[in-house]
C-alpha cells in the first residue's frame, strides 16, 4: 500500500507540474503577448538606431570642425 500511495503521489505531482509548464507555455505564445514582445523589440531597436544616429552626427561635427580649422589656419 505504501509504495502504490508514493507510485500515485509522484504521479499526480507530476502531471500537475506538467499542466502548470504547458499553460505557461501556452500563454507565452499566445498572440497578444507575441505582440507585445514584438513591440518592445522594435523599441528597442529603435532606440539603438537613434542613439547610434546622435553619435554620428556629433563625431561628424567634431570631424568637420577639425577639417575647417585645418583649412583655415
Amino acid at each position: 500500500m505504501f509504495w502504490l500511495a508514493m507510485g500515485l503521489g509522484a504521479g499526480v505531482t507530476t502531471a500537475i507540474l506538467v499542466s502548470r509548464w504547458a499553460r505557461r507555455q501556452a500563454e507565452r505564445m499566445a498572440p497578444p503577448n507575441l505582440a507585445r514582445q514584438a513591440g518592445a523589440a522594435v523599441r528597442d531597436v529603435g532606440s539603438l538606431l537613434a542613439e547610434a544616429i546622435g553619435e554620428f552626427r556629433s563625431v561628424m561635427a567634431e570631424k568637420e570642425a577639425e577639417v575647417r580649422a585645418s583649412l583655415e589656419g
